[in-house]
């Protein structure tokens, strides 16, 4: 476990925009020897990239977290607290994953500070702060990003299996013109949000 004084946490989101599926979160604590060459902003990243940088990521961090919010709760609540909740429990299943590892190690819980991308915070029962162009800019955070994009991206794949008329393999949900369309054809898929407009 790492000696530091405090821990960071870094807190992002994916899949803000597109038409359907969940938004996805991720939290991450990296130990002070993480391969900071591996990160970057998940969106200038390669798909290749950014599996490679996921399973260091996944492997080396202190404690990391994947957190849902589905389409519906997105339609309840709208985006914005949507993407709100699913790093709050982004960050509850870091936690759970960084106290069991303390447990194991008989070590105590040192300070959390969580840093998250943009211009507002999760509710957490730590000390939060919003950084605008944080996953381009603090290395937690560009991790937290990975782990959501590439989350996200594997569930919408997974969807495309049992939708394979929307092509949810190729757009992830995001509004492109084949998306468009298909939705126009296919009526919505059962995964649709129905709060976001599709023509």
């Amino acid at each position: 476990m790492d000696t530091l004084n405090s821990l960071l946490c870094g807190l992002d989101e994916a899949g803000r925009g597109p038409l359907a599926g969940p938004v996805c979160a991720g939290a991450v604590i990296l130990p002070r020897d993480f391969p900071m060459d591996l990160l970057n902003d998940s969106k200038k990243l390669s798909s290749a990239a950014r599996e490679k940088a996921r399973i260091v990521i996944c492997g080396c961090s202190l404690a990391w977290g994947i957190g849902w919010a589905s389409p519906g709760e997105i339609d309840a609540i709208n985006i914005h607290k949507a993407s709100l909740l699913a790093m709050k429990r982004a960050f509850e299943e870091m936690f759970a994953c960084l106290k069991s590892s303390l447990a194991q190690s008989n070590d105590e819980l040192p300070p959390i500070h969580a840093i998250a991308d943009g211009l507002f915070i999760p509710d957490i029962p730590f000390p939060c702060e919003p950084l605008v162009k944080a996953d381009s800019l603090v290395p937690e955070v560009m991790a937290a990003s990975i782990l959501a994009k590439t989350a996200r991206d594997r569930l919408m794949e997974y969807y495309a299996i049992f939708y394979p008329e929307y092509g949810y393999e190729k757009h992830k949900g995001y509004p492109t013109k084949a998306h468009r369309e298909a939705v126009k054809r296919y009526g919505v898929s059962p995964i649709q949000r129905m709060s976001f407009r599709c023509e």
